[in-house]
């Protein structure tokens, strides 16, 4: 979608486009509010912008949307194949890497109660381990800054694929 057609498009249509990107309410009624931009850059300054803090409730309903790293996203939907397409950025799998990966992210959902959010586009499975292994140690209030700036880097990257910048 051109950001020409996101301007033009009608409420409805602009918010559907939206949430594959980032399934949170506000954040996609404060872009579709906002338009229409002149630039991809003042649309991905509004995005960063409307992240800007997500509350715990909305953090937890975007998690629901989301697999574990390492895991195949189920399903055929827009929000699965973006989630498909960024994790294949991981390469194959190192049978002990990925075990690693399965075991972290065990033990981060029962310190946690959630699961490991990464921004998987542009890591390899070893990074990813690597900060998972160094999250382990923090407290839930750093995860969940974390956390919020995982899912707007996720968001942002969905939405330049969406208008092709």
């Amino acid at each position: 979608m051109l950001l020409e057609d996101f301007n033009a498009a009608g409420h409805a249509e602009a918010a559907a486009a939206l949430r594959p990107c980032l399934d949170i309410e506000r954040w996609i009624e404060e872009i579709v509010q906002g338009r229409p931009f002149g630039n991809a850059a003042s649309l991905i300054e509004a995005a960063n912008q409307a992240a800007e803090p997500f509350t715990g409730q909305e953090v937890a309903a975007a998690l629901a949307h989301h697999p574990r790293i390492g895991e195949r996203a189920a399903g055929n939907s827009t929000e699965a194949r973006l989630s498909q397409s960024e994790q294949a950025g991981l390469g194959i799998p190192d049978p002990a890497v990925a075990a690693a990966i399965t075991e972290g992210n065990r033990s981060y959902e029962e310190k946690f109660g959630q699961v490991f959010l990464i921004r998987a586009a542009g890591r390899s499975r070893e990074d990813v381990l690597a900060a998972l292994n160094a999250r382990l140690a923090h407290t839930l209030e750093q995860e969940q800054a974390i956390i919020g700036q995982q899912l707007r880097e996720i968001a942002v990257l969905r939405l330049e694929g969406l208008i092709g910048t």
